[in-house]
């Protein structure tokens, strides 16, 4: 394999799609020495099977607004890769949702479940819809809209969405008891459920422990204590907000926050006690992240991101390419220790050779955010089983995962220096275990 070769031809055949071809490049440029190991590969032409996905599907949403007006939107699922297991992957409503994006999370989707160890294949699915600034009941409109179009295409043992940017529990609601009603069944078609309803213990906070607990693992090879450490977080929804309060429970001090219009400093620490108001503001008011400067006397930065503020670790939690080159400079001259990444591919490629450059610890989302996917895939499990396991029993397999991820990472990551380079290691883990998969399945 020539990954420039492959590339070109990707861009030729699919233009106009740079977050895909971003994070189809970041994977193979990690894989070649590893995958040019085995001829079989090259030989059932695997790469290209891999990088593009099973099927896509788009369709018209339409949808009415309280004042009785008509809307449209575009709706889509992409089916990646189901070799290990059903299609599994969240569905993200956002304006800047299109094809690109849904491809780039899809593929990363495929090799981030792989890692793992439970039996889930790739996919992601979303829409153009906003759900900023809506009622509930034009929430509730668009996702039956939406929902009417998508039952056919999903099913327990076929495709299992769960939540994503501008999807939580209200809107998997809404979905699920749409499917449920077209499909006439009560199975475990969706994740991020609400408890009442199948849903798992834990689900809600999984990403955020998860993005913790690897970075727990990250630290203990150097027996570095996270207490008292100052902890950069951006975002402030659900990743954000979960990976503050695990932060907060081992001592560590969060200091930043963010949305779209900027973000706050807390020098004195966000407590659990600020960040139940954040909890509130954010899902009960859909407030913006500046009524915390204005209700705790803190700084707010408008239309920035918190890089440059001086901690010893960051964890980019909002979303896609939100932290440049330029950005990664500052977090290493600002002598930053690690940054472990609660968001998808938060980090552009620039950041991340800086921050391999200076030796620091890195953690890709694809290890170290697939807490959440881990645990959708263990109320899956309940779901089958008709169980519902205690809070503590999903805690302690989610910490066994992450665990389990990181001593992959290390093991395919680990460079002659001892650098361990967990791009590297998290992408031959994940990628070896699909492709062996596909290998053993034919060509199909």
């Amino acid at each position: 394999m020539k990954v420039e070769q492959v590339l070109e031809d990707l861009k030729r055949r699919f233009p106009n799609e740079p977050e895909y071809h971003q994070a189809v490049h970041e994977v193979l440029e990690s894989i070649e020495e590893e995958y040019n190991k085995h001829p079989e590969f090259e030989k059932a032409n695997l790469i290209e099977r891999l990088c593009i996905p099973d099927r896509i599907f788009s369709f018209r949403v339409t949808w009415t607004d309280d004042k009785g007006n008509t809307h449209t939107n575009m709706g889509y699922r992409v089916q990646h890769c189901n070799a290990i297991g059903p299609y599994k992957g969240g569905i993200r409503l956002h304006a800047s949702v299109n094809p690109s994006i849904l491809k780039f999370l899809a593929f990363e989707q495929t090799f981030k479940n792989s890692l793992t160890t439970l039996p889930m294949g790739g996919a992601k699915g979303g829409s153009d819809f906003s759900p900023k600034g809506k009622s509930s009941a034009e929430i509730m409109r668009f996702c039956q809209a939406f929902t009417t179009e998508l039952w056919r295409h999903i099913g327990p043992d076929t495709d299992v969405p769960a939540g994503d940017i501008g999807v939580g529990g209200r809107e998997i609601g809404y979905m699920f008891g749409m499917y449920k009603k077209l499909a006439r069944e009560f199975t475990g078609t969706f994740t991020g459920k609400g408890l009442a309803f199948g849903g798992s213990l834990i689900r809600p906070e999984a990403t955020g422990y998860g993005n913790v607990y690897f970075l727990l693992e990250m630290l203990k090879t150097k027996n570095i204590d996270i207490k008292g450490k100052k902890c950069l977080i951006s975002g402030s929804g659900n990743v954000a907000q979960y990976t503050c309060e695990k932060l907060i429970e081992l001592g560590a001090i969060p200091v930043t926050l963010s949305d779209s219009s900027g973000y706050i400093y807390d020098p004195e620490g966000i407590t659990t006690e600020k960040l139940e108001y954040v909890k509130e503001l954010k899902e009960l008011y859909r407030g913006r992240i500046s009524e915390y400067a204005e209700t705790y006397g803190c700084k707010y930065v408008p239309n920035a991101r918190p890089w440059g503020e001086k901690g010893d670790i960051a964890l980019p939690s909002a979303t896609q390419n939100e932290l440049n080159g330029e950005d990664a400079q500052k977090l290493v001259d600002n002598g930053v220790i690690a940054i472990s990444e609660g968001a998808n591919m938060p980090s552009t490629p620039e950041a991340i050779a800086i921050f391999q450059k200076a030796k620091i610890f890195y953690a890709p989302g694809k290890a170290a955010n697939a807490g959440g996917v881990s645990v959708s895939g263990l109320e899956m499990t309940q779901n089958s089983e008709r169980l519902n396991w205690a809070a503590e029993e999903v805690d302690n397999k989610l910490k066994w995962i992450m665990q389990n991820i990181h001593e992959n990472c290390v093991k395919y990551g680990t460079e002659a220096d001892g650098y361990v380079n967990y791009v590297k290691g998290a992408n031959i883990a994940g990628f070896m275990k699909v492709a062996k998969a596909v290998m053993a399945q034919g060509i199909i």
